[in-house]
């Protein structure tokens, strides 16, 4: 599991390998990762928008952004989590992702919760 907190928004991602099979275009290794951000911090915070950097073995990167998580732009009061779960394609059987978390406050300020590189692997991949 990977954590990162920034600002009181505290972001823990545990991911697992789906299954791959090879296509004749290329091959596709499916990974699910399962995200739980929580609001450990005095002041509420609405999560607005994402962006991810996606890694794959052979170095090439992938950049994804828009607004919100799988449809949602939860607004998390102190104490309080959103915990959702989606997915990554991958051409090689180990990668890595990372990216931040637009996040918006009440009072009008906006910040970037930091969300730390985790890796995506096919455990029968790694040696």
């Amino acid at each position: 599991m990977t954590r990162s907190e920034t600002e009181g928004i505290c972001v823990e991602v545990k991911t697992r390998y789906v299954g791959g099979r090879a296509l004749p275009e290329g091959a596709r290794f499916v990974f699910a990762y399962t995200i739980r951000i929580s609001n450990t911090g005095e002041a509420p915070a609405q999560l607005c928008r994402r962006h991810w950097f996606i890694t794959d073995a052979h170095g090439g990167v992938r950049e994804v952004e828009g607004e919100g998580v799988v449809g949602s732009q939860p607004l998390l009061h102190p104490g309080e989590s959103f915990e959702y779960t989606s997915g990554c394609v991958l051409e090689t059987p180990h990668g890595a992702m990372h990216g931040s978390y637009t996040m918006f406050r009440p009072n009008g300020a906006c910040f970037e919760a930091l969300v730390d590189a985790f890796v995506l692997a096919d455990p029968q991949a790694i040696v």
